[in-house]
């Protein structure tokens, strides 16, 4: 799959004016806030007057374990949505906003590919409607309010205590870990703090979480920056400034629409990363997209045990969500890898090394029937697979009773994507029970952390370091062990150790120290090693993106 075909396609496609796109799907015209011909905000007014009875069907579409290229799962998200609206059905999709970290870096952009593509490609990659900017304005805004508050305050904050960070939307390794402040006492205390990838503020996780204007600023108010000389916690109403950072949000909540090649509907918005955060689009465009649409499909990042676990038990629980269906979006090239095959070497037919990976597919499986939803697996085919090594994860998956259909989406666009789609819409409508979280939030939150662990992952136990320990003494202390948890996490493992793939088993999971992200109404354990500010790989994406005389950006994928 060529990523200069895919620019090819996506620049040899006419799209629909995007009020023609609303006015084919029963969107007032009256609802759209214009950003030039091709995409559009719905007012506040509008969605807001529909998410309150949300009737179709949702539709969840998460992953195996990944190669560090992905394995097309939007890309199948877009053709599902294009393949249900060709078989004559009502549907919706909502998805993520792109973060410039990742288009810059490694994995490029995230509007899909080939003929199964959202678009203007180019817009939505980059700045699109500017809420990834908003959000990284508003959480500098209460890091500005935070260090004001040092410096002319009453509130006697502990310089060593201050727990909200900093945000930009890249990949900057040098900003990890910095000393502010520095320059004399006009520039205020110095003081160690750093940077966050914008996609982890919890800013990010409220707007897709909020649903209207006071729940936004009530949300923000509730975040928690630090703690005074006295040992009492402070939030940012505390500082009068949830106020001001709900107005920088006042866009920004509102969803946006674009359309796929084939000119059906899709809602962009918000984008937090699923390894670091909850990994879904708003509540708002996911409950629009199920009022509007007989089927509203919903992604969730990365693998199964991160996203979707995170659906189930962080948005469906404060949405009120029942998926109808889970597709599992797998790939040959991913199962060899997971069956031991070297990443350069992924492309080189083995059926083995397919059944060797195979292990890792049927425990993410395992894992959606726990939340007691049925299950699709959606082959993404790539032009590499062989006939052997397919036939064999047929087989496989025929053996184990595993519903599955081969996605050409790429390749044919809606065309590609019919089977899919009628095995969805089959097992979305025998649903009759009510899926549920994995745990309830009476447990503690170190029987939370063990019980996403041990079932999810397939860990023995949980370690904690002392760092940890002394934030579960917090958590404890201050009321906080009654939300749930939304572990960060790499998602190249099952486990929290990359290098562990397939199904690793009697591994040991490793909690460093675990945020409070009340605000947001979860706490995060961080695992591993995984960091909350990504870096540039030495062959990063920026290298071959460039814009010619005619304003024509190149390279962008």
């Amino acid at each position: 799959m060529s990523v200069l075909k895919d620019i090819e396609i996506a620049r040899n496609s006419k799209l629909l004016p995007i009020n023609e796109v609303a006015k084919n799907n029963g969107i007032d015209e009256d609802a759209l806030e214009l950003y030039g011909k091709y995409k559009a905000k719905i007012s506040y007014e509008y969605f807001q007057s529909r998410i309150q009875n949300p009737k179709g069907k949702l539709i969840l579409v998460s992953a195996i374990t990944p190669t560090p290229a992905g394995e097309g799962k939007t890309t199948t998200s877009i053709g599902l949505h294009d393949g249900l609206r060709k078989l004559g059905y009502r549907s919706f999709l909502a998805l993520r906003e792109p973060s410039l970290g990742p288009v810059f870096g490694v994995k490029g952009g995230a509007t899909g590919g080939g003929y199964s593509q959202v678009l203007p490609m180019e817009d939505i990659n980059l700045h699109f409607t500017g809420d990834i900017g908003a959000v990284e304005k508003a959480h500098n805004l209460i890091a500005a309010a935070v260090d004001n508050e040092i410096n002319k305050g009453s509130i006697k904050l502990d310089l060593r205590a201050i727990r909200w960070r900093r945000t930009m939307d890249m990949n900057d390794r040098s900003l990890r870990s910095i000393i502010i402040g520095l320059g004399g006492a006009v520039n205020g205390y110095p003081r160690e703090t750093g940077f966050d990838i914008t996609a982890s503020s919890e800013i990010m996780a409220i707007l897709c979480l909020a649903e209207s204007y006071k729940e936004l600023k009530d949300m923000i108010g509730k975040i928690l920056v630090g703690f005074d000389i006295e040992g009492k916690p402070i939030y940012a109403r505390d500082l009068k400034v949830n106020g001001s950072a709900a107005a920088l949000l006042k866009d920004a909540i509102k969803p946006n629409l674009v359309q796929t090649i084939e000119g059906n509907p899709v809602f962009i918005h918000g984008g937090p990363f699923a390894n670091i955060a909850q990994g879904a689009n708003s509540i708002i465009a996911t409950k629009l997209a199920l009022n509007l649409g007989d089927y509203a499909i919903t992604e969730a990042g990365f693998a199964f045990e991160l996203g979707a676990e995170k659906f189930f038990d962080l948005v469906s629980r404060k949405a009120g969500f029942d998926v109808s269906t889970v597709v599992l979006v797998a790939t040959i090239r991913a199962l060899k890898f997971h069956g031991g095959k070297k990443l350069k070497q992924i492309n080189e037919s083995d059926p083995d090394a397919v059944e060797k990976g195979f292990p890792n597919l049927e425990k993410h499986i395992e894992n959606i029937r726990i939340f007691g939803t049925p299950a699709v697996v959606a082959i993404n085919l790539f032009n590499t697979d062989t006939k052997e090594e397919l036939d064999r994860l047929f087989k496989l998956l025929e053996q184990r009773n595993i519903p599955y259909a081969i996605c050409e989406g790429w390749a044919k666009g809606s065309e590609g994507m019919l089977d899919l789609a009628k095995i969805v819409t089959k097992l979305a409508n025998e649903k009759k029970e009510k899926s549920n979280p994995l745990y309830s939030l009476g447990l503690t939150t170190e029987e939370k952390i063990f019980k996403i662990a041990s079932t999810m992952y397939g860990a023995e136990a949980v370690d904690y370091t002392p760092s940890a320990k002394k934030d579960l003494e917090q958590i404890k202390k201050y009321g906080f062990d009654n939300l749930p948890v939304c572990i960060a996490k790499t998602q190249k493992s099952l486990s929290d150790n990359p290098e562990l793939l397939g199904r690793p088993k009697d591994f040991l999971v490793t909690v460093r120290q675990i945020e409070i992200a009340s605000g947001a109404g979860f706490l995060i354990p961080i695992t591993g090693d995984i960091m909350r500010m990504p870096g540039l790989p030495q062959d990063a994406a920026y290298k071959t993106i460039d814009i010619d005389d005619n304003g024509n950006i190149h390279g962008l994928f």
